[in-house]
């Protein structure tokens, strides 16, 4: 194996070409699943405690305005790990697809060069990524999963996900740089009831705050505390690996970065593409570069941005790997710049969207959306408005995980008091929305059909259809149904749709008996 403890490189800051040489930085990813922002402690969630995200946040940057292009599993992990928006990954745009032989990762192309590479937990999935020899790829790195802890709550993995990154430490190769992933399963659902209040000591009135689109009772706050009792048996395992290396003497020279694939598993939040959805908690901490640590950059960043930003400190020249070329731009300007705040005029937006996430549309059709997010405002495309954004009523609204909250809001679609729920999380939409986030972060009024909002409107469509044929986005192209024809990985689920009709006993695993509807009026 190829030995590259030292590089040299050139980076531009501010117009002054900076020179380094140096070790080349470990990197470690801590990956949460289904994580929204701002619930961390260190944004002032007083119901949430993550002193190991806390942490990377005060003793490096803690990022404001990051966010995922896509709000589901397989997409925003593809997005992550390839520098590509969803758009420009032929069938990963989907979940649970085939992973297209033709794109490389950032950590395959580590391996490639000098590091060595591992995980724990969830890679990239679900879905089925495969060379061109038909065999297994090692998307995230070697797998490191030996070792077991008991759980907290039947729900939660029994992976000891930081003993684990422990045995990849103990089997590096003394000298050589290293990759390592640690994907968190929690906190996806499921929950085990009420463990938030019995186990975590959390009581509902300590929520600040229910969002608008939710009903505020206690089955809602008592399912926020069970999601936050998740999330932190995540961080715990971020405070155990900081710890480690900092015994080892490796954390000084190792980037962390520490996030989540996509929104909290609720109702209009994971699978969408609001606010809440794709708006993600991000924090990178690297003492051998960062400068003026504890800064907050507000200045935009995707995940597209992530493996551009890798190779560069690792010194790889991406377009000489083999990589599909990146769209993503790197971030490390943001990391040598000892300024805070809008530190980048041009990071003043990121774009957003979706396919197909999920299952239960007739013929295996998604809910497609392209978004922009513009100084602080939002505007979304949705293309065919006329289906359910959710997933069909009948096969149980399969964008949406099963959860106390899902079904307390599916109760109350009948009742004229509370069924504003139902419209927000599951009802049908307009084609395109518009929401002014500094007054309105829950995306509740639309101003699509405010007269002095007309203007703005048609500058944002314009820059995102722009930006997205500028990227070849087949839904600019008028191919955009290519989507639908791209396969399930998982046989078990194509046609659900079909296949429920003809009386087929069809179960996900994530949707609950009673959130099934035949009488939903359009």
């Amino acid at each position: 194996m190829k030995m590259y403890p030292f590089f040299f490189c050139i980076f531009w800051v501010g117009g002054v070409a900076l020179a380094t040489d140096a070790p080349r930085p470990n990197i470690l990813i801590c990956m949460a699943d289904d994580a929204s922002s701002p619930y961390t402690s260190i944004d002032g969630c007083p119901w949430v405690n993550t002193p190991g995200f806390d942490r990377v946040a005060k003793e490096g940057i803690r990022f404001t305005h990051a966010y995922t292009p896509n709000s589901k599993c397989s997409p925003s992990r593809a997005c992550f790990l390839t520098g590509r928006n969803p758009w420009q990954l032929e069938a990963a745009a989907n979940h649970i697809p085939y992973f297209p032989v033709k794109f490389k990762t950032y950590p395959e192309v580590l391996s490639q060069n000098g590091y060595f590479v591992g995980m724990t937990g969830k890679g990239w999935a679900p879905g089925v990524a495969l060379d061109e020899n038909g065999k297994n790829r090692q998307m995230t790195g070697r797998p490191f999963n030996a070792q077991k802890r008991t759980p907290p709550t039947k729900f939660i993995s029994a992976n000891d996900y930081a003993r684990n990154f422990r045995d990849f430490l103990d089997a590096k190769p003394a000298q050589q740089p290293w990759c390592f992933w640690y994907g968190g399963m929690e906190p996806h659902r499921k929950y085990e009831k009420d463990s938030g209040r019995l186990l975590g000591g959390k009581k509902p009135e300590n929520i600040d705050r229910v969002p608008g689109f939710w009903p505020d009772n206690d089955i809602i706050r008592n399912d926020m505390l069970d999601y936050a009792f998740a999330l932190e048996h995540f961080d715990a395992h971020v405070v155990e690996m900081l710890d480690e290396l900092e015994k080892r003497g490796e954390l000084d020279n190792t980037l962390i970065i520490v996030t989540a694939d996509n929104g909290m598993p609720f109702p209009r939040s994971k699978g969408q593409s609001y606010e809440i959805s794709c708006h993600l908690p991000f924090a990178v901490l690297w003492k051998n570069g960062i400068k003026n640590p504890g800064r907050i950059v507000e200045a935009y960043i995707s995940f597209a941005d992530v493996a551009p930003t890798l190779l560069e400190l690792a010194g790889i020249d991406a377009a000489q790997t083999g990589m599909q070329p990146i769209s993503g731009n790197s971030f490390c300007p943001q990391l040598y710049s000892d300024k805070g705040g809008h530190v980048d005029p041009a990071r003043n937006f990121v774009l957003l969207g979706r396919e197909r996430n999920d299952i239960g549309r007739p013929n295996d059709e998604g809910y497609p959306i392209r978004a922009i997010i513009k100084d602080n405002i939002i505007y979304l495309h949705n293309f065919e408005s006329e289906r359910w954004p959710a997933g069909d009523p009948i096969t149980g609204y399969l964008d949406v995980d099963g959860s106390p909250t899902k079904t307390e809001i599916l109760k109350m679609r009948t009742q004229p008091e509370t069924d504003r729920y139902w419209k927000l999380s599951f009802g049908k939409r307009e084609q395109e929305e518009l929401f002014d986030l500094n007054v309105d972060p829950d995306c509740l009024t639309n101003l699509v059909d405010h007269p002095e909002k007309k203007e703005l409107m048609v500058q944002m469509k314009t820059e995102l259809f722009a930006r997205l044929t500028a990227q070849e986005d087949p839904r600019m192209l008028g191919q955009g149904d290519v989507f639908d024809r791209y396969p399930f990985a998982f046989e078990g689920i194509r046609n659900f749709y079909e296949r429920y009709h003809r009386g087929e006993k069809m179960d996900t695993g994530w949707v609950e008996p009673s959130d099934f509807e035949s009488d939903v009026i359009e």
